[in-house]
């Protein structure tokens, strides 16, 4: 078989399996988890059953790989955007931005579901949960570089009161609140982490 034959069939392979997790986010999304089923997913993939027993193993492998696939290309757009934010107050408060704009949306509806349901399901727990720490670690580690000047621990602190703050804001999204409220707390959360960040970056060393 040639060279040209093999690379195709692994472009195959990996269209599949892009189709299947793609599919199981948008199913997360539009249905949740209990009606998410590999059947569900099989149809808007438009693969067999068999495709799916190829790629995974077990439906919690499949969701927490379509998590990972979610927040891979999440990192990247993260990444990009971080380092041309500027530096300073300005930058905190744009990076805040750009952290609720990734932790929200359709990111935050799929890991919702999973989460929910992975409370009563070990399995599921067990796949997704190594998924949700990695991006934390990797978002993390963008953010200390960008923050430059500010102490790595101050910038992490920072960082997870964020995360914990926007996946609040996001279940909030989800349960129909207020969304000026939203937009209000998130401001004054802003405001606060420019001046954590300024009291930080003058203190003396």
């Amino acid at each position: 078989m040639t060279e040209t034959a093999h690379r195709t069939q692994a472009q195959r392979r990996e269209q599949t399996r892009t189709a299947l997790l793609d599919a199981t986010i948008d199913s997360l999304v539009e249905v949740g988890y209990a009606r998410t089923s590999v059947q569900e997913i099989c149809a808007r993939a438009g693969v067999s059953k068999g495709a799916v027993q190829h790629h995974f193993t077990a439906k919690a492998e499949l969701m927490a790989a379509a998590v990972e696939h979610l927040t891979t290309k999440l990192r990247r757009r993260l990444a990009a955007s971080l380092a041309d934010l500027p530096g300073g107050g300005t930058g905190v408060a744009a990076a805040i931005d750009l952290l609720w704009a990734g932790y929200s949306g359709t990111l935050s509806t799929a890991v919702t579901e999973l989460w929910v349901a992975a409370r009563t399901d070990p399995e599921l727990r067990a796949a997704i949960r190594p998924v949700d720490r990695a991006l934390g670690r990797a978002t993390l580690e963008h953010v200390t570089q960008v923050a430059g000047e500010l102490p790595p621990e101050r910038a992490e602190m920072l960082f997870w009161l964020t995360v914990n703050l926007t996946r609040g804001l996001a279940l909030d999204a989800e349960l129909g609140g207020d969304p000026n409220r939203r937009r209000q707390l998130l401001d004054e959360w802003k405001r606060i982490a420019v001046l954590l960040y300024q009291d930080a970056t003058t203190e003396p060393s």
